[in-house]
């Protein structure tokens, strides 16, 4: 049925009129909502703190999602309903019956279009721009439905609560930490992040989670002092040796009485001895004990951001690491704690290690039993859990549930182990390789 010349009155255009302006709303209500969901919130505050008042007005919209969400909701089905109402009385005045069908595909055609995709991916594509521009308005919108979108909150929860589902105000969906190690991840993977800068972003966010005892030198590695040695077999080893603080001990390693430091040892020792001309028997009344200065103890499950801050705000570098039974366990420096985030740090002093890992041809891993875990999965992108050991020989140990001997084979976490060296009861180095790639 053609329309006819009465049809088409001041009430169509009116009418008209009045579902074009619904439409422009609800494309502002569903790019509102994309925008205001998908701008980063890292973005807006350093928008805001430069300034701007829109980013500031985005942030306090975005403090609470759900009431925002809700609002945005709650505003684009009213205009959507209302626009589709009006189409479809306009339509089947002109059209009669079949301008109920006719009205449902045309308001479809156009919601989809100029209310949904075409603002979506404005707000998308510039999603801090967007979401300052319509922070006012959409803090109007909010604080005009808040007593509806309230009474509509504690019915939903009421509803969930019924099937056991229970929502916190405050959570977030995800962590910030989350998020920042999830964008590096899809980062890297997408290759625009680098693998090292990944790593030492990574490792910087997880010293809250670490604790001291996962890197630090176990006892039976630390080079130390005894009190009651010779004083030019002290100052030979001092000599001799890469580091410059060293443990003391008298009578036995787990008496620690001090800590020395090289060149306060050696200045003592050149003044004791009256000099570069002086006589060396003056050394033999020396006692090392005077120019240590006393032992930093810390806890084992201290995590690795606390300890970090302390030898800062201690001025120290060195502390040696003890059980709860107050036996002593290691050390651990600040270095430790930094290659923890930047990587392995050497220089001219340090002595050539051994490679803890090495790929042979076969797509197989030669790998050190006393690497940690940590290091494995740095160095392969593996994803091995360190949550039961430290060191990948303390990983077979623990999953076997026994000392393995040479040429015992394990699979397990979708990796196949292999014992290839071992000292005593120390597993000292295994073959590795994913299951994928076994034969």
């Amino acid at each position: 049925m053609d329309p006819t010349p009465s049809v088409i009155d001041s009430a169509f255009w009116i009418t008209s009129g009045a579902i074009l302006f619904l439409l422009i709303l609800s494309g502002f209500f569903s790019g509102s909502e994309t925008a205001l969901t998908a701008a980063s919130r890292g973005k807006l505050r350093a928008q805001a703190d430069k300034g701007n008042r829109g980013a500031q007005r985005a942030l306090n919209i975005t403090d609470d999602n759900e009431r925002l969400i809700g609002s945005v909701l709650l505003g684009n089905n009213l205009v959507n309903i209302l626009a589709a109402s009006l189409a479809t009385a306009l339509f089947t005045r002109i059209f009669g019956e079949s301008g109920v069908a006719l009205a449902t595909l045309v308001m479809t055609l156009l919601v989809l279009i100029f209310a949904e995709v075409l603002p979506k991916t404005y707000a998308i594509t510039n999603a801090e721009e967007a979401a300052s521009l319509v922070s006012r308005p959409i803090s109007i919108v909010v604080t005009l439905f808040a007593p509806m979108v309230s009474a509509v909150r504690l019915f939903v929860r009421g509803v969930l609560r019924l099937f056991g589902v229970r929502i916190d105000p405050d959570s977030r969906i995800l962590a910030v930490r989350e998020e920042i190690a999830g964008a590096l991840q899809l980062g890297h993977s997408e290759g625009v992040v680098e693998k090292e800068d990944r790593d030492r972003i990574l490792g910087a966010l997880d010293l809250n989670d670490r604790a001291v005892e996962e890197i630090m030198l176990h006892r039976s590695n630390i080079e130390m002092i005894d009190a009651a040695a010779e004083p030019e077999a002290i100052l030979e080893q001092c000599l001799q040796s890469p580091h410059t603080r060293l443990p003391v001990f008298r009578d036995e390693p787990e008496n620690i009485i001090g800590v020395v430091h090289a060149k306060d040892l050696f200045r003592a020792m050149y003044a004791q001895v009256g000099g570069a001309g002086g006589d060396a028997d003056q050394l033999r009344n020396f006692d090392i004990s005077k120019v240590s200065n006393d032992p930093y103890f810390v806890p084992e499950t201290t995590t690795l951001d606390d300890q970090m801050r302390e030898f800062l705000r201690m001025r120290s570098h060195f502390a040696l690491v003890v059980d709860e039974y107050g036996s002593l366990r290691g050390l651990i420096t600040l270095e430790d704690i930094l290659e923890e985030i930047v990587g392995e740090i050497t220089d001219e002093f340090d002595l050539d290690e051994e490679i803890q890992i090495q790929k042979a041809e076969d797509g197989q891993y030669l790998v050190e039993g006393a690497m940690t875990i940590r290091d494995l999965n740095r160095a392969t992108d593996w994803h091995l859990p360190d949550e039961e050991a430290n060191t990948v020989a303390g990983l077979v140990i623990h999953e076997a549930q026994m000392i393995p001997i040479v040429g015992q084979v394990f699979a397990f976490h979708d990796f196949r182990f292999e014992v290839t060296a071992r000292e005593g009861n120390r597993v000292t180095e295994l073959k590795i390789r994913p299951l994928r790639l076994a034969s």
